[in-house]
């Protein structure tokens, strides 16, 4: 009947409006869109102006220490990607990704809790809670949504969340989309965080919120103080971990455990799309009780399809071999400590300390940008970065060293870095 009456009504007024297929919209419909189109031709032309257009460079071959970009001629030394480990195309990491997909398929179309969970996810679970020792953990599809997940679930309009002022832009939104009382200090500035914390007092919980390592500066979080702060005023700790898992700490467990606070620290989140294979994913371990919690509300774990089974095969294995030969994380520490050596003897400012996360300052977006082009042409691929990705004024070349480098890798990288940054005044 629905269908009948609703034929009855709209069949009159197609023929006084008739809407040819295929025809582009016409009057105000075409106007909308040609003064939306012109505001981002704007947009788009002052990103260019300002020498902050970020180009995306095709790869076509395996992530790894050296690659092949389209539009070069041999393959290039890669020294941008979050490959800590050198795991991305590990020749294990890569079988144990072809046998998940074949037992389990290269999807669940669903999410976790319909029909999306299978026991390879709650296998490597359980791994990563115990790598990290705490009680449980929750796989996401990334370590954004497991940012975006977390706040909302946890903190209600009673709350307080303190949070660094460089934390990454995934906690930044993840905040946002909380109701909790919202306070911000100055980076690792722990007088400013005591301040906030003392300014919080009269909210239920509070929630000091940091990365373990930032990422784009590589320094890392005064972990101790901040524990110290968080036991002195009652509040809990809360770190993201994606630029430390693998291999920041003794055995890689990350800056809580190379700052050894490991019991104090409260609630993690980290990626295994960085050091532990460099796929997909990212994940929360802590407390049961709040697992449980995110299991049951964190809507982008409830709305978004499960992790892929080869990308938690890929991953799972990844960190058995972290688990099995401390070696690996010991090398990228020692071709860090090469490179910064290096760099800081010929002249070059890199911020950070003791990361592999090595941010080569160079002050101004079109400097950066055009030394990044200069290195490619002599086969070393790093990316510039600029506004609004880091504040205005910092743009810097981001090295970023793996595991899989060699000792020549390194000295080639600092060789062809001389060779640019001579051609563009930046070292004499």
């Amino acid at each position: 009947m629905f269908a009948i009456r609703s034929v009855k009504i709209i069949a009159p007024l197609l023929g006084r409006y008739p809407l040819p297929l295929g025809q582009p919209l016409t009057g105000r419909g075409k106007s909308a869109l040609a003064h939306a189109a012109e505001i981002l031709e704007q947009e788009l032309a002052g990103i260019k102006h300002a020498g902050t257009w970020k180009s995306e460079r095709v790869i076509t071959s395996k992530q790894g220490a050296r690659i092949s970009v389209e539009g070069t001629r041999a393959e290039v030394l890669n020294f941008c990607a979050n490959n800590y480990l050198g795991l991305s195309s590990h020749p294990e990491v890569i079988s144990a990704g072809v046998a998940a997909l074949q037992k389990y398929g290269a999807g669940l179309s669903s999410v976790r809790f319909i029909c999306g969970t299978q026991d390879l996810h709650k296998s490597l679970e359980r791994k990563l809670a115990e790598f990290h020792q705490r009680d449980d953990a929750i796989l996401y599809a990334s370590c954004f949504d497991a940012n975006a997940g977390i706040f909302e679930v946890l903190l209600s309009s009673e709350d307080a969340v303190l949070s660094d002022e460089l934390n990454h832009a995934s906690i930044i939104d993840g905040i946002r989309l909380c109701k909790a009382h919202k306070y911000r200090y100055r980076h690792l500035d722990m007088r400013d965080l005591e301040s906030k914390l003392q300014e919080s007092q009269k909210h239920r919980l509070r929630l000091i919120v940091t990365d373990g390592v930032f990422s784009m500066d590589g320094d890392v979080a005064p972990l101790p103080q901040i524990c110290d702060l968080a036991e002195r005023h009652g509040a809990l700790i809360f770190i993201d971990e994606c630029h430390a898992t693998g291999f920041m700490g003794a055995t890689g467990r990350g800056t809580d455990e190379l700052l050894g606070v490991m019991d104090r620290v409260h609630i993690i989140n980290s990626t295994l799309g960085k050091a532990l294979g460099g796929a997909a994913g990212g994940y929360t371990v802590g407390p049961a009780p709040l697992i449980s919690l995110l299991r049951q509300r964190s809507r982008p774990y409830l709305f978004s399809n499960t992790l892929p089974p080869p990308v938690v095969g890929s991953a799972a294995r990844a960190l058995e071999l972290l688990m099995g030969e401390g070696g690996i994380q010991r090398s990228v520490m020692d071709r860090t400590r090469r490179f910064r050596s290096k760099m800081a003897a010929a002249g070059f400012s890199v911020s950070g300390a003791e990361h592999p996360i090595c941010p080569v300052m160079l002050g101004d977006a079109r400097l950066a940008s055009a030394m990044a082009d200069d290195l490619l042409q002599r086969g070393i691929y790093v990316i510039g970065f600029s506004y609004p990705v880091v504040p205005k004024g910092k743009a810097r070349i981001r090295v970023q060293i793996s595991a899989a480098h060699s000792d020549d890798d390194i000295d080639r990288c600092v060789e062809s870095f001389v060779e640019v940054g001579r051609k563009h005044g930046v070292v004499s």
